[in-house]
């Protein structure tokens, strides 16, 4: 008899090693058995915690939204973020249904909502099917849209991206036209995030992003500069692909409106640049002394083209000697440099008035933005007639002449 089944009575007692023969297990399987389980689930142990890992993550981590993810790519970043409360106000979307191709899924998309399902199609089929099949045609159907959709999305996914687009960039222009868009749009003009004007004189004056049509596709984003009062193409070619109609033409004149009390006068060289100076908050732009500017047109007159006129014109010259006038090559565009030496030319409501002295000074004031006291209408004056004479007859007195 082989030693390797002689019985070892150190394993137990009889009736422990008769229970092991009878389950069909010899001596000291048991805990051979407890060793193999025990590997067996710490080899299934590390699926399980790596599971728990990623779900950690996920959970830790909220994914980034389509707004933001939008914003944050090259290029955009003369665009500002849109609250999802601006969205969902059907007022501002009033008229872009029309504009926009497949709009209600752009604005899904925007919004992060997930697309409904046809369930008028489900209720039809369901109706029509008897009651012993509900539950196979439901299964049919369910597998029918599913097929549907994975179908329309290799298709379609690259029209509703585009068209997302350009539907947020439509919504755009109307945002940064509101207090929330135009004060946000603020903070980026005063970090510099817009760039500089690249012209010489106007002493690296901030530049606004605007557009020289609200219609899309037909020109694209310009920087404006309130210096010189004109348009340049971005230094940068990419945001030559970004369509103008996405800020508009109105943002420029109304940002300048709504603040008034930025200083254009300041030299470039005195503020300071985030990107030279990324430790360092850039000096603001509004001025901090307590006196009353003077307004022109609702604006402060400092700030209208502080960089034109006499002194700001660029002469060109030759080894010193200035190109005539009167060449086939001289300057022909002096004009579009130039300004007036009283700036009080360009006052609207003064040359109104002079044109029309019956307009009071009152009026004339509060056109200007001063605070003036409102006076109780006067009774209009009665003019004394004679008792023959009619108001329609161009005879005097009555009589003729």
């Amino acid at each position: 008899m082989d030693d390797d089944w002689a019985v070892n009575w150190d394993d137990g007692t009889i009736e422990e090693i008769a229970k092991d023969a009878y389950n069909g297990l010899e001596p000291g399987d048991g805990d051979f058995g407890e060793e193999e389980s025990s590997t067996a689930n710490s080899i299934q142990t590390p699926p399980r915690v790596s599971n728990e890992h990623s779900a950690m993550s996920t959970s830790s981590g909220t994914p980034e939204s389509w707004i933001s993810s939008f914003c944050s790519l090259l290029g955009h970043e003369y665009f500002a973020e849109i609250s999802e409360d601006f969205i969902e106000d059907d007022f501002n979307l009033t008229g872009l249904q029309t504009q926009v191709a497949m709009y209600k899924e752009a604005l899904e998309m925007i919004l992060d909502v997930e697309p409904e399902e046809d369930e008028e199609e489900e209720e039809d089929e369901e109706e029509e099917d008897g009651d012993d099949s509900i539950e196979g045609e439901e299964r049919s159907s369910r597998r029918g849209g599913v097929d549907r959709r994975h179908n329309r999305m290799p298709s379609d996914l690259s029209i509703i991206e585009s068209s997302a687009e350009m539907l947020y960039g439509l919504i755009h222009q109307r945002f940064i036209c509101s207090r929330v868009g135009i004060q946000q749009m603020s903070e980026k003009y005063e970090l510099g995030h817009f760039g500089y004007c690249p012209r010489t004189n106007c002493n690296g004056t901030r530049a606004l992003p605007v557009g020289l049509s609200d219609v899309p596709g037909e020109n694209t984003v310009k920087l404006f500069c309130p210096s010189c009062v004109d348009v340049y193409v971005p230094p940068n070619s990419r945001f030559q692909t970004v369509d103008g109609a996405f800020f508009g033409r109105t943002f420029g004149a109304l940002f300048l409106l709504t603040f008034p009390e930025y200083d254009l006068t300041k030299r470039g060289a005195e503020l300071i640049r985030p990107a030279e100076h990324p430790n360092l908050r850039p000096v603001p732009l509004n001025t901090t002394d307590g006196e009353e500017k003077e307004r022109i047109n609702g604006m402060n007159a400092a700030n209208l083209a502080p960089g034109l006129g006499k002194g700001n014109m660029y002469e060109p010259k030759i080894y010193g000697f200035k190109v005539s006038e009167r060449a086939r090559s001289g300057p022909r565009m002096g004009w579009l440099r130039d300004k007036p030496l009283d700036i009080q030319e360009l006052n609207e409501a003064s040359a109104y008035h002079a044109e029309h002295p019956e307009f009071s000074d009152d009026d004339e004031a509060s056109l200007n933005g001063a605070l003036t006291n409102t006076r109780p209408p006067r009774p209009p004056r009665r003019t004394r007639r004679p008792n023959d004479g009619s108001p329609m007859s161009l005879e005097a007195n009555g009589q003729g002449i």
